[in-house]
């Protein structure tokens, strides 16, 4: 009775507040155009056909031997890239939690933890190739090899490996951070060898949230489009097969129904992985540790494992280091000497940089604020307030990240190149900006949200409670006590969706039209022609924003954040 009674009252509260009821209503509005939308008129698209439901097309898809294989290398891909991934990823961490480490070490764990946030997602793959490709540096001028490989297969697990284990590795250090160390220090006084105790111990409570790591890095591995494009060479995976199927066969319905089967694959994965994995990983920590961790010193565990961590650590900041080094080389493959600057100069004079750079940063400064504000409504909608909606506006929001972005963008080429439901209505947003700066928005939304929401928790309620009881409506309480208090998640939520907007190239390569040049489809296009010099170029300054971005973001909130205020008082 007390319950439906307060049910009642919220219900109330919030209706006679109109600036909420619109806030909620435009956001629904929003989240249904743009994520449900996109991703109904793929399954009407495969599903429906002239003389109504058939299964028309899926049959004619799994019949072509193509994406039958592309399904089979997926699959394989995803699995040996999440397994590799999850295990580097434990022994960073580990060693970070559990060993005594010196600054230098530590100094590589946080850069190899940063990388793959400032850095464009090919990255890595240009620099395998100019590593160990046939005109590599290392196979070709240092040991003489000329008939290798590093196409296929095997390129893209060693890649994707490099890039998503440092996305395990933050996830398990602080899974292991929380585990309670007097758990483990009772089985070391009972005679228990480090081997027994870490087998027997830390990784029965670890389990779940290995299992969550493995997941993640496998949606990241399936759903990755600009990999396996640039070093899969003729090993089709799911992303490249969609993308040559709707840009070279010209099949847009056999796309759609290849982006729902990539889209069924990676919604189970994620369902398996948010509400199965999560809970029992919650359920297993014992939550903060009572006290400091005894870290290991002895030096047969310690060096060992230092030392592999640190030549692991060291070898991936190369391959990073790689592409700036290749920008400046004369000629790739040839001549590597004297360096020069002549790529910087050819990319700005004859190859249309200035539009590039200018077009991928304004599409990507307009869209991060949008991104951030969004993401911090949604985040107080779900935790401040009580209304019937508030679950959908948080599951759709979260959908995103789910969604492939091959999957996003021949759902918006569906969507919206004829209009709503081909009606012609909002058919003028295709090819335009605009739908690139919502795509931008749609794809880094969850990751604010998240931020925003665990922000949100930890403020009482009664602080905006008291502002309300002084008469002030809800966009002044927000605006002036809820978004000041966690102005560090919305700075670095703005910062998160301005490099993810501007490194972005799955969904927006379907959707790009000639009118816009964007750095990343630039990147990729001369990779693909072999124009490896000016690709690392274009790469080069990319990652010389996007660190600057970041290194911003972070002074600012060194100085003027809510965490400093708290230091300072």
């Amino acid at each position: 009775m007390a319950r439906s009674q307060g049910a009642m009252l919220d219900r109330k509260k919030l209706l006679a507040d109109p600036v909420m009821v619109t806030t909620i209503v435009v956001l629904i509005a929003f989240l249904t155009l743009f994520i449900l939308y996109p991703l109904a008129i793929l399954l009407v698209d495969s599903f429906v056909g002239d003389g109504g439901l058939s299964f028309g097309v899926f049959k004619r898809i799994f019949q072509m031997p193509t994406f039958t294989r592309a399904i089979t290398n997926t699959l394989k891909v995803g699995v040996l890239v999440g397994v590799l991934s999850a295990l580097i990823g434990l022994l960073f961490a580990y060693v970070e939690v559990y060993v005594r480490v010196g600054k230098f070490v530590g100094g590589l764990f946080k850069v190899v933890s940063m990388l793959p946030v400032v850095s464009p997602p090919f990255v890595l793959s240009l620099s395998m190739i100019m590593l160990f490709g046939k005109a590599g540096i290392i196979t070709r001028f240092l040991l003489g090899i000329y008939d290798n490989s590093v196409y296929g297969y095997w390129g893209i697990v060693v890649v994707q490996t490099l890039t998503f284990f440092p996305v395990c590795y933050m996830m398990l250090k602080g899974l292991l951070k929380n585990i309670d160390p007097s758990l483990e220090e009772a089985a070391r006084d009972m005679g228990a060898s480090r081997w027994k105790v870490f087998s027997n111990v830390t990784l029965p409570l670890l389990l779940p949230g290995l299992g969550n790591a493995f997941l993640v890095t496998f949606i990241e591995s399936i759903a990755d489009f600009a990999n396996p494009m640039l070093i899969g060479g003729s090993y089709d995976t799911l992303a490249t097969t969609i993308y040559l199927q709707i840009t070279g066969a010209y099949d847009k319905a056999g796309a759609a129904a290849m982006a729902v089967v990539l889209l069924c694959i990676t919604l189970l994965m994620f369902a398996v992985q948010k509400y199965y994995l999560e809970a029992k990983t919650a359920a297993t920590l014992t939550g903060k540790a009572s006290r400091a961790r005894m870290l290991i010193e002895d030096r047969s565990v310690k060096t060992p494992l230092t030392v592999l961590c640190a030549v692991a650590a060291l070898f991936v900041i190369m391959m990073y280091i790689c592409v700036p080094i290749g920008a400046f080389f004369p000629t790739w493959g040839y001549k590597f000497f004297p360096l020069t600057g002549k790529w910087f100069k050819l990319i700005f004079t004859r190859y249309h940089g200035f539009q590039a750079f200018r077009d991928s940063f304004l599409l990507s400064l307009i869209s991060a604020p949008i991104t951030a504000l969004l993401s911090m409504i949604i985040s107080y909608l779900v935790v401040k307030r009580k209304f019937r909606s508030k679950g959908f506006i948080e599951a759709v929001s979260m959908l995103a990240m789910a969604v492939p972005g091959t999957v996003l963008g021949v759902g918006y080429i569906r969507g919206f190149s004829g209009g709503l439901f081909h009606s012609g209505v909002l058919q003028g947003l295709y090819g335009t900006g605009l739908i690139l700066i919502i795509v931008f928005v749609v794809r880094s939304l969850p990751t604010g949200t998240r931020s925003g929401i665990s922000a949100l928790r930890q403020i009482d309620k009664s602080i905006e409670e008291s502002a309300y009881d002084m008469g002030a409506d809800s966009f002044k309480v927000f605006m002036t006590v809820t978004l000041p208090l966690i102005k560090d998640s919305f700075l670095s939520g703005l910062v998160t969706a301005f490099v993810r907007s501007i490194t972005a190239i799955s969904a927006i390569i379907l959707l790009v039209t000639p009118q816009f040049l964007l750095i990343t489809v630039q990147i990729n296009e001369f990779a693909e022609k072999g124009s490896y010099s000016l690709a690392c170029a274009f790469a080069t300054i990319l990652i010389v924003i996007t660190y600057g971005a970041v290194l911003l973001m972070n002074l600012f909130m060194n100085r003027f954040g809510t965490s400093k205020k708290i230091k300072e008082d």
